[in-house]
């Protein structure tokens, strides 16, 4: 189990409250989440400047000290991909700690493989040789990045959401083999800082667009420093609603990705 947060929209934006201040903001949910679980084995933020990431963690929890507090305070960004870890597979430590990068990419993972030991030699065999020894960590969740810039790279002109859509299908197919009493719970974030595309799978996520420059509700300014003559539009995916808005529940089994238009469009994974 971990919280996401992931965030695109047509101009930079501060996200300062939705991490921080909000009645359930990433933070809050860091302590405690609506089911009650702590998330406390780690923090990470990736923003986008000039289309490369700029990534921020620690192996404790968000809500210890001001550390991911003034993480949040610096955020002015199109694109922001954050997580809070509650450790499953790996040990707490900067390794296992997300958001991972590569080059453009981040990715972050809420989630688990069951029986990852065995499963992972099956997934090393399909990752790309040239990427295994680019994992560092321990985690279920870095193969998967690894296994997703595999794809991407053998195929670099199918579409971002596709390529989500093969590595759900692949992850599933290789459980049911191992007949696996455990679900397989696959919520993936992936951004190169201009898409962002992910899935839902065993684990809740949610969803909100916004609309024009608003007054924030936490507190009662706008966060975009905003270009005259140019529409406004951002979107937001999270494992919890975090404001007052009128969040969406994403379709359990469904791959989405933001269009350039800042609209998120969800489509179901068919699993044969």
């Amino acid at each position: 189990m971990c919280r996401l947060y992931g965030f695109l929209a047509s101009e930079p934006t501060k996200v300062e409250c939705t991490l921080v201040h909000a009645q359930n903001a990433l933070m809050v949910q860091s302590r405690r989440d609506r089911a009650g679980l702590t998330h406390g084995h780690g923090w990470g933020v990736a923003t986008y400047e000039d289309h490369h990431p700029r990534i921020e963690r620690q192996a404790w929890a968000a809500y210890h000290g001001e550390h991911f507090q003034r993480a949040a305070a610096r955020i002015h960004s199109r694109t922001v991909l954050a997580h809070v870890r509650r450790a499953t597979v790996g040990l707490p430590g900067m390794p296992n700690t997300h958001p991972f990068s590569w080059k453009e990419w981040s990715f972050a993972h809420n989630g688990t493989i069951p029986r990852f030991t065995k499963l992972r030699e099956r997934m090393l065999e399909t990752i790309a040789p040239e990427r295994r020894p680019l994992i560092k960590g321990e985690t279920d969740s870095e193969h998967v990045f690894q296994l997703l810039l595999t794809l991407l790279e053998r195929e670099p002109d199918l579409p971002l959401v596709d390529i989500v859509r093969q590595v759900v299908r692949l992850v599933v197919s290789w459980c049911t083999d191992m007949n696996t009493e455990s679900k397989v719970a696959l919520n993936l974030m992936l951004t190169d800082g201009e898409r962002l595309a992910g899935s839902r799978w065993g684990r809740t996520l949610f969803r909100v667009e916004r609309e024009a420059i608003r007054d924030c509700e936490i507190c009662g300014f706008p966060h975009v420093h905003h270009t005259p003559g140019h529409e406004y539009r951002a979107v937001v995916v999270a494992s919890e609603p975090i404001s007052h808005e009128e969040w969406e529940e994403v379709p359990e089994r469904s791959v989405y990705v933001v269009s350039p238009e800042m609209r998120l469009h969800v489509e179901p994974i068919a699993v044969t």
